[in-house]
């Protein structure tokens, strides 16, 4: 279970970061019109993907293994702030690319 969550959380998390890519991409050609649908995915695979480690964190509270969540609390949590900004970011570039576009 431990090893499906933390490789699903990085899946979903460089999901999370392609398809705002890919939008960037591609924003100039004219037929790439689901910018929308690969933006809510985005945030929507983000969102799981944090979810994930929350989930993860929960677990090793139940084992009661302590250390484990002291070692691994922090850098979770930094990398979480840092996967939803990114985001974020990427994705609301997407959005004024495809908002200004000419």
């Amino acid at each position: 279970m431990v090893s499906f969550l933390m490789i699903g959380s990085l899946v979903l998390g460089l999901i999370a970061w392609a398809l705002p890519a890919i939008n960037i991409a591609r924003y100039k050609q004219s037929f790439d019109n689901n910018w929308a649908i690969y933006s809510i995915v985005s945030v929507s695979a983000c969102a799981v993907s944090i979810s994930f480690q929350l989930i993860y964190c929960n677990y090793i509270v139940i084992k009661e293994d302590w250390a484990a969540l002291m070692d691994t609390v922090g850098v979770s949590t930094g990398l979480s702030v840092f996967l939803l900004i990114s985001t974020l970011v990427l994705n609301a570039t997407s959005l004024i690319l495809y908002k200004f576009k000419k």
